[in-house]
């Protein structure tokens, strides 16, 4: 290694084990990787929606173990008539055993409440654009350090246990959001019907999203090589599938033990048995074990589909004005900035000369070939 390397490796000193005067010590990356990611934290945006009164505050708020609407004011039913669907957030930071995650959670007070609710995803879908946007905007600068992340990873979104199926406005909600975001279908209130009922309505509402082409979030594929118990895990996650939730943060006795649950005149239902409903199930794959893929597939998938998109706008703009101008709107640039983009442009003008005199020179080498 050269002189001036910060690192440098050592030669073996006598004595030591053949494996030892062997060893590099990339094998240690994934520590680094881990200790570098616990140290920056991280950082996910959970959207939920559906209808009043399906218990959307509760879950979340069973998911994590906190209070997140503690300043949450409960309209009245003239209020209420009154009110238009608009997006409101709910940030918090939480910490578990040295891990930090900032939780982003989107909620959508008033969807699927007035009497006329044509077109009422609009303020959702223009959310999730304009988050889009920005990340693009960020991406795009000259200054790309610390971009924060405020994409939508994940949309749980509340179906009415009450209903046949799913009903008109879930269908063009879900179809809506399909190449925006990960959807993710709930039953809500499980605790409403029977065993029975629950598998039929679940059967129902997967026939349905064949049946209208919705494109819900699919679980990537285990590896071959993985553990017999993760395939099973796995397999039970895809076939509950929608999961059929409850929300609870009391604390009953059941048995001698303090769980979470609902107590009702005839028994309790523990929010995390899964016997009684599919709370674990859900918990698992959004927080210990699909957390990552969500965001993955966030920025693989939906992002890169809206980046290729502006850019081909850009192209589009380009070849029509012989300009280049950005489909987006731009932030007001200081100065320098502005003098940087002059410098782009002149750079662009003269690579574009220099592509048409290769041209012109390429066409008269071919006319002396012939």
């Amino acid at each position: 290694m050269t002189s001036n390397s910060r690192y440098r490796s050592r030669a073996p000193r006598t004595g030591e084990p053949l494996h030892d005067r062997e060893y590099v010590g990339f094998a240690t990356l994934p520590r680094q990787l881990h200790r570098k990611s616990v140290k920056k934290g991280f950082d996910f945006t959970l959207m939920v929606a559906g209808e009043f009164g399906l218990g959307k505050s509760t879950l979340v708020n069973s998911l994590f173990l906190n209070d997140l609407y503690k300043e949450r004011k409960l309209l009245n039913a003239e209020e209420r008539i009154k009110q238009t669907v608009e997006i409101t957030k709910h940030t918090v930071d939480i910490e578990e055993k040295g891990v930090k995650l900032k939780l982003t959670i989107v909620d959508v007070p008033g969807f699927g409440d007035a009497i006329n609710n044509t077109e009422c995803w609009t303020p959702v879908t223009d959310y999730i654009n304009q988050q889009f946007e920005q990340y693009f905007r960020d991406e795009s600068g000259l200054n790309r350090k610390n971009i924060q992340d405020n994409r939508v990873h994940c949309c749980l979104y509340f179906i009415s246990p009450f209903g046949q199926g799913l009903r008109p406005i879930d269908v063009e909600f879900m179809k809506a959001l399909q190449d925006k975001v990960n959807v993710v279908p709930l039953i809500a209130k499980a605790d409403c019907l029977t065993p029975s009922e629950i598998k039929k309505l679940k059967e129902q509402v997967r026939e349905e999203i064949d049946k209208y082409g919705i494109k819900i979030y699919q679980f990537p594929d285990c590896d071959s090589d993985e553990d017999e118990e993760i395939k099973q895990q796995d397999k039970g996650l895809k076939e509950s599938l929608p999961f059929a939730v409850i929300g609870g943060n009391t604390v009953v006795e059941v048995r001698g033990q303090r769980v979470r649950g609902r107590l009702y005149p005839w028994g309790i239902v523990e929010v995390e048995n899964p016997s009684h409903c599919d709370f674990g199930k859900l918990r698992n794959m959004l927080i210990r074990t699909h957390m990552h893929d969500l965001k993955d597939t966030t920025n693989d998938c939906h992002y890169e589909n809206y980046r290729a998109q502006c850019i081909q706008n850009m192209t589009s703009k380009m070849n029509a004005d012989k300009r280049v101008e950005s489909p987006i709107p731009i932030l007001p640039l200081s100065t320098p900035a502005v003098e940087t983009e002059n410098l782009i442009k002149k750079k662009d003008e003269e690579l574009r000369r220099m592509q048409q005199m290769l041209q012109k020179m390429q066409q008269q080498m071919h006319g002396q070939d012939l």
